[in-house]
Protein backbone atom coordinates (compact mmCIF):
# COMPACT_ATOMS: atom_id res chain seq x y z
CA UNK A 1 0.00 0.00 0.00
CA UNK A 2 2.68 2.54 0.70
CA UNK A 3 4.74 1.75 -2.12
CA UNK A 4 1.89 2.68 -4.70
CA UNK A 5 0.83 5.60 -2.67
CA UNK A 6 4.51 6.82 -3.20
CA UNK A 7 4.89 5.41 -6.75
CA UNK A 8 1.06 7.93 -7.51
CA UNK A 9 3.10 10.30 -5.62
CA UNK A 10 5.97 10.46 -8.01
CA UNK A 11 3.39 10.09 -11.14
CA UNK A 12 1.74 13.55 -9.56
CA UNK A 13 4.72 15.25 -8.96
CA UNK A 14 6.36 14.61 -12.48
CA UNK A 15 2.74 15.68 -14.01
CA UNK A 16 2.49 19.06 -11.83
CA UNK A 17 6.59 19.64 -12.87
CA UNK A 18 5.80 19.04 -16.47
CA UNK A 19 2.63 21.30 -16.67
CA UNK A 20 4.99 23.94 -14.45
CA UNK A 21 8.02 23.94 -16.27
CA UNK A 22 7.38 22.56 -19.74
CA UNK A 23 3.88 23.47 -20.63
CA UNK A 24 4.03 27.09 -18.56
CA UNK A 25 1.56 26.84 -16.77
CA UNK A 26 0.68 28.56 -13.49
CA UNK A 27 0.21 26.95 -10.19
CA UNK A 28 -3.32 27.94 -9.67
CA UNK A 29 -4.29 26.29 -12.96
CA UNK A 30 -2.57 23.27 -12.08
CA UNK A 31 -4.50 22.60 -9.07
CA UNK A 32 -7.84 23.26 -10.92
CA UNK A 33 -6.34 20.82 -13.61
CA UNK A 34 -5.59 18.05 -11.33
CA UNK A 35 -8.61 18.91 -8.59
CA UNK A 36 -6.14 19.79 -5.79
CA UNK A 37 -5.85 22.63 -3.86
CA UNK A 38 -2.89 25.90 -4.70
CA UNK A 39 -1.01 24.52 -1.59
CA UNK A 40 -0.59 21.12 -2.74
CA UNK A 41 0.64 21.75 -5.77
CA UNK A 42 3.24 23.75 -4.92
CA UNK A 43 4.32 21.46 -1.90
CA UNK A 44 4.72 18.73 -4.17
CA UNK A 45 6.59 21.42 -6.90
CA UNK A 46 8.94 22.12 -3.92
CA UNK A 47 9.54 18.31 -3.37
CA UNK A 48 9.97 17.46 -6.97
CA UNK A 49 13.23 19.92 -6.63
CA UNK A 50 13.88 18.02 -3.61
CA UNK A 51 14.08 14.42 -4.97
CA UNK A 52 15.56 14.98 -8.46
CA UNK A 53 12.95 15.07 -9.96
CA UNK A 54 13.94 18.64 -11.73
CA UNK A 55 16.71 20.04 -12.51
CA UNK A 56 16.58 23.60 -12.81
CA UNK A 57 19.97 25.02 -14.60
CA UNK A 58 19.94 28.70 -15.16
CA UNK A 59 22.39 29.78 -18.13
CA UNK A 60 23.93 33.24 -17.93
CA UNK A 61 23.48 35.24 -21.39
CA UNK A 62 26.11 34.92 -23.68
CA UNK A 63 26.54 38.84 -23.56
CA UNK A 64 27.35 38.74 -20.09
CA UNK A 65 30.84 37.65 -20.28
CA UNK A 66 31.66 38.55 -23.29
CA UNK A 67 33.78 41.61 -22.89
CA UNK A 68 36.17 39.89 -20.27
CA UNK A 69 36.08 36.62 -22.45
CA UNK A 70 37.49 38.30 -25.79
CA UNK A 71 40.17 40.34 -23.24
CA UNK A 72 41.38 37.14 -22.14
CA UNK A 73 41.03 35.74 -25.85
CA UNK A 74 43.21 38.23 -27.16
CA UNK A 75 45.86 38.72 -23.95
CA UNK A 76 47.23 35.38 -23.87
CA UNK A 77 45.98 33.62 -27.18
CA UNK A 78 43.68 31.22 -26.34
CA UNK A 79 40.77 30.00 -28.40
CA UNK A 80 38.17 30.02 -26.04
CA UNK A 81 37.25 31.40 -22.35
CA UNK A 82 34.26 30.39 -20.34
CA UNK A 83 33.61 32.49 -17.59
CA UNK A 84 30.82 31.92 -15.05
CA UNK A 85 29.25 34.55 -12.81
CA UNK A 86 30.44 34.87 -9.32
CA UNK A 87 28.80 33.11 -6.07
CA UNK A 88 29.50 33.47 -2.70
CA UNK A 89 28.73 29.00 -1.93
CA UNK A 90 32.16 27.76 -3.98
CA UNK A 91 30.02 24.54 -4.47
CA UNK A 92 27.95 26.67 -6.49
CA UNK A 93 30.89 28.95 -7.88
CA UNK A 94 32.34 25.28 -8.92
CA UNK A 95 28.82 23.69 -10.53
CA UNK A 96 28.62 27.33 -12.45
CA UNK A 97 32.02 26.89 -14.12
CA UNK A 98 31.82 23.15 -14.61
CA UNK A 99 28.55 23.71 -16.42
CA UNK A 100 29.74 25.69 -18.84
CA UNK A 101 32.92 23.28 -19.42
CA UNK A 102 30.25 20.48 -19.89
CA UNK A 103 27.96 22.46 -22.25
CA UNK A 104 31.73 22.87 -24.50
CA UNK A 105 31.83 18.96 -24.53
CA UNK A 106 28.29 18.51 -25.81
CA UNK A 107 29.14 21.06 -28.22
CA UNK A 108 32.46 19.79 -29.59
CA UNK A 109 32.74 16.07 -28.69
CA UNK A 110 32.30 13.37 -31.39
CA UNK A 111 32.08 9.63 -32.32
CA UNK A 112 35.93 8.92 -31.58
CA UNK A 113 36.80 11.35 -29.51
CA UNK A 114 39.36 11.22 -26.72
CA UNK A 115 39.54 13.22 -23.61
CA UNK A 116 42.48 12.91 -21.30
CA UNK A 117 40.87 13.36 -17.70
CA UNK A 118 42.60 14.84 -14.36
CA UNK A 119 42.61 14.84 -10.99
CA UNK A 120 40.09 17.21 -8.61
CA UNK A 121 37.07 18.56 -7.53
CA UNK A 122 36.73 21.62 -10.33
CA UNK A 123 37.45 18.10 -12.94
CA UNK A 124 34.94 16.22 -11.20
CA UNK A 125 31.99 18.63 -10.87
CA UNK A 126 31.70 18.09 -15.48
CA UNK A 127 30.13 14.99 -14.78
CA UNK A 128 27.91 16.34 -12.38
CA UNK A 129 26.78 18.95 -15.27
CA UNK A 130 26.39 17.03 -18.16
CA UNK A 131 23.08 16.27 -19.18
CA UNK A 132 22.19 12.67 -20.92
CA UNK A 133 23.78 12.75 -24.36
CA UNK A 134 23.33 9.42 -25.95
CA UNK A 135 25.73 7.43 -27.72
CA UNK A 136 28.92 9.21 -28.67
CA UNK A 137 31.30 6.71 -28.54
CA UNK A 138 33.74 8.98 -26.42
CA UNK A 139 36.49 7.54 -24.93
CA UNK A 140 37.43 8.89 -20.96
CA UNK A 141 41.33 8.15 -20.61
CA UNK A 142 42.89 8.90 -17.24
CA UNK A 143 45.76 11.21 -17.45
CA UNK A 144 46.62 10.94 -13.92
CA UNK A 145 47.13 7.98 -11.21
CA UNK A 146 44.68 7.19 -8.56
CA UNK A 147 45.04 7.90 -4.81
CA UNK A 148 42.90 6.34 -2.18
CA UNK A 149 42.97 9.66 0.20
CA UNK A 150 41.29 11.24 -2.77
CA UNK A 151 38.03 9.34 -2.67
CA UNK A 152 36.00 8.39 -5.15
CA UNK A 153 34.93 11.91 -6.10
CA UNK A 154 37.85 13.44 -6.98
CA UNK A 155 39.99 10.57 -8.84
CA UNK A 156 40.14 10.44 -12.22
CA UNK A 157 38.88 7.10 -13.43
CA UNK A 158 35.32 7.60 -11.33
CA UNK A 159 35.10 10.76 -13.08
CA UNK A 160 36.03 8.65 -16.38
CA UNK A 161 33.33 6.13 -15.54
CA UNK A 162 31.00 9.06 -15.10
CA UNK A 163 31.47 10.97 -17.99
CA UNK A 164 31.55 7.91 -19.98
CA UNK A 165 27.72 7.14 -18.90
CA UNK A 166 26.70 10.44 -19.79
CA UNK A 167 28.09 10.63 -23.24
CA UNK A 168 27.63 6.80 -23.71
CA UNK A 169 31.46 5.96 -24.45
CA UNK A 170 34.29 4.22 -22.43
CA UNK A 171 36.91 4.82 -19.88
CA UNK A 172 40.30 3.47 -19.33
CA UNK A 173 41.58 3.72 -15.75
CA UNK A 174 45.57 4.73 -14.78
CA UNK A 175 46.76 0.90 -12.82
CA UNK A 176 49.24 3.75 -10.93
CA UNK A 177 49.53 5.58 -8.08
CA UNK A 178 49.11 9.41 -8.50
CA UNK A 179 52.47 9.96 -6.29
CA UNK A 180 55.25 8.22 -5.60
CA UNK A 181 58.19 9.12 -3.27
CA UNK A 182 60.96 10.49 -5.94
CA UNK A 183 61.70 11.10 -9.55
CA UNK A 184 63.23 7.64 -9.95
CA UNK A 185 60.76 5.80 -8.82
CA UNK A 186 58.40 7.55 -10.85
CA UNK A 187 60.34 6.89 -14.37
CA UNK A 188 60.71 3.23 -13.29
CA UNK A 189 56.46 3.23 -13.35
CA UNK A 190 56.59 5.25 -16.68
CA UNK A 191 58.26 1.94 -17.94
CA UNK A 192 55.54 -0.36 -17.01
CA UNK A 193 53.76 -1.46 -20.02
CA UNK A 194 49.99 -1.22 -18.80
CA UNK A 195 50.97 2.24 -17.68
CA UNK A 196 52.67 3.13 -20.62
CA UNK A 197 50.03 1.78 -22.82
CA UNK A 198 47.30 3.96 -20.86
CA UNK A 199 49.39 7.45 -21.15
CA UNK A 200 50.16 6.60 -24.74
CA UNK A 201 46.35 6.88 -25.14
CA UNK A 202 45.70 9.55 -22.79
CA UNK A 203 48.40 11.57 -24.96
CA UNK A 204 46.84 11.08 -28.17
CA UNK A 205 43.64 12.30 -27.16
CA UNK A 206 41.60 15.55 -28.57
CA UNK A 207 40.70 17.55 -25.53
CA UNK A 208 42.49 17.42 -21.81
CA UNK A 209 40.63 18.29 -19.03
CA UNK A 210 42.73 19.64 -16.20
CA UNK A 211 42.73 21.55 -13.31
CA UNK A 212 44.78 24.21 -11.97
CA UNK A 213 45.93 23.80 -7.84
CA UNK A 214 46.94 26.42 -5.85
CA UNK A 215 49.23 26.70 -3.20
CA UNK A 216 47.56 27.11 -0.14
CA UNK A 217 47.38 25.08 3.11
CA UNK A 218 44.24 24.06 2.66
CA UNK A 219 45.03 22.62 -1.21
CA UNK A 220 43.87 19.40 -2.12
CA UNK A 221 47.71 17.98 -2.12
CA UNK A 222 47.54 19.21 1.61
CA UNK A 223 44.34 17.40 2.58
CA UNK A 224 45.50 14.28 0.97
CA UNK A 225 48.44 14.12 2.37
CA UNK A 226 50.73 14.45 -0.08
CA UNK A 227 52.75 17.38 1.08
CA UNK A 228 52.89 18.90 4.41
CA UNK A 229 51.82 22.46 4.79
CA UNK A 230 55.70 22.94 5.81
CA UNK A 231 56.76 21.95 2.18
CA UNK A 232 53.88 24.05 0.79
CA UNK A 233 55.17 27.41 2.43
CA UNK A 234 58.67 26.71 1.33
CA UNK A 235 57.54 25.87 -2.47
CA UNK A 236 55.51 29.33 -1.78
CA UNK A 237 58.37 31.03 -1.03
CA UNK A 238 60.13 29.57 -4.02
CA UNK A 239 58.18 31.23 -6.30
CA UNK A 240 55.83 28.55 -6.79
CA UNK A 241 51.96 29.28 -7.69
CA UNK A 242 50.10 26.87 -8.61
CA UNK A 243 50.44 23.03 -10.84
CA UNK A 244 48.51 21.78 -13.72
CA UNK A 245 48.00 18.40 -14.84
CA UNK A 246 50.92 16.04 -13.85
CA UNK A 247 51.53 17.96 -10.98
CA UNK A 248 53.98 20.12 -13.08
CA UNK A 249 54.62 23.11 -10.36
CA UNK A 250 54.82 26.45 -12.02
CA UNK A 251 55.82 29.69 -11.29
CA UNK A 252 54.00 33.01 -12.19
CA UNK A 253 55.74 33.06 -15.61
CA UNK A 254 55.00 29.68 -16.11
CA UNK A 255 58.01 28.18 -15.58
CA UNK A 256 59.10 25.30 -14.26
CA UNK A 257 59.16 25.86 -10.53
CA UNK A 258 62.21 24.67 -8.46
CA UNK A 259 60.47 22.97 -5.70
CA UNK A 260 61.33 18.98 -4.78
CA UNK A 261 58.28 18.38 -5.04
CA UNK A 262 58.44 18.32 -9.01
CA UNK A 263 58.73 15.18 -10.48
CA UNK A 264 57.02 12.60 -8.20
CA UNK A 265 53.49 12.58 -10.23
CA UNK A 266 52.67 9.76 -12.46
CA UNK A 267 50.87 11.55 -14.95
CA UNK A 268 50.91 13.77 -18.44
CA UNK A 269 53.48 16.07 -18.20
CA UNK A 270 52.74 19.96 -19.86
CA UNK A 271 55.02 18.94 -22.86
CA UNK A 272 52.12 16.07 -23.12
CA UNK A 273 49.88 18.65 -23.02
CA UNK A 274 51.51 21.16 -25.44
CA UNK A 275 50.22 18.27 -28.15
CA UNK A 276 46.92 18.24 -27.42
CA UNK A 277 44.56 20.29 -29.47
CA UNK A 278 41.83 21.34 -26.83
CA UNK A 279 43.60 21.27 -23.28
CA UNK A 280 40.22 22.64 -20.98
CA UNK A 281 41.90 24.51 -17.76
CA UNK A 282 39.18 24.48 -15.00
CA UNK A 283 39.43 26.50 -12.10
CA UNK A 284 36.78 28.04 -10.00
CA UNK A 285 38.23 29.30 -6.67
CA UNK A 286 39.29 32.65 -6.10
CA UNK A 287 42.45 31.53 -4.13
CA UNK A 288 43.86 30.38 -7.71
CA UNK A 289 44.16 33.42 -10.12
CA UNK A 290 47.97 33.45 -10.04
CA UNK A 291 48.24 29.75 -10.42
CA UNK A 292 45.95 30.13 -13.67
CA UNK A 293 48.07 33.47 -14.77
CA UNK A 294 51.08 30.71 -14.32
CA UNK A 295 49.32 28.34 -16.31
CA UNK A 296 48.20 30.14 -19.20
CA UNK A 297 51.70 31.99 -19.38
CA UNK A 298 52.96 27.59 -20.03
CA UNK A 299 50.87 28.49 -23.29
CA UNK A 300 49.33 24.59 -23.44
CA UNK A 301 45.86 26.13 -22.83
CA UNK A 302 43.50 26.23 -25.24
CA UNK A 303 40.12 27.11 -22.97
CA UNK A 304 40.01 28.42 -20.01
CA UNK A 305 36.84 27.74 -17.57
CA UNK A 306 36.65 30.20 -14.86
CA UNK A 307 34.97 32.73 -12.49
CA UNK A 308 34.49 36.53 -13.02
CA UNK A 309 36.46 37.28 -10.35
CA UNK A 310 39.41 35.52 -11.43
CA UNK A 311 39.51 36.86 -14.96
CA UNK A 312 39.39 40.58 -13.65
CA UNK A 313 42.53 39.40 -10.72
CA UNK A 314 43.93 37.77 -13.87
CA UNK A 315 44.40 40.25 -16.22
CA UNK A 316 45.17 42.69 -13.35
CA UNK A 317 47.91 40.74 -12.45
CA UNK A 318 49.22 40.17 -15.90
CA UNK A 319 49.37 43.86 -16.37
CA UNK A 320 51.25 44.38 -13.13
CA UNK A 321 53.63 41.36 -13.73
CA UNK A 322 55.14 40.72 -17.43
CA UNK A 323 55.77 37.73 -18.56
CA UNK A 324 59.44 36.87 -18.28
CA UNK A 325 61.03 36.78 -21.68
CA UNK A 326 62.34 33.40 -22.82
CA UNK A 327 65.73 33.18 -25.20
Amino acid sequence: MNERVENADIALMTEIATLYYVEGETQEVIANRLGISRVKAGRLLKRAHAEGIVDVRVRQHPSVSAEIEQELIRRFGIKRALVALDHADPDVQRSGVASLVADHLSRTLHDGSIVAVGMGRNVGAVADNVFEQGERKCSFVCAIGGSLRAGEYMNPDHICRRLAMKFGGDSETLYAPALVQNPELRDAMYENSTVRQTLDRARRADTALIGVGDLSEDSNMVRMGWFSPQEIAEARLSGTVGDMMGYDFIDLHGQPARTPMQGRVIGLTIGDLARIPDVVAIASENTKAAGILGALRTGVIDTLATSVTNAHTILRLDEATPAAETE
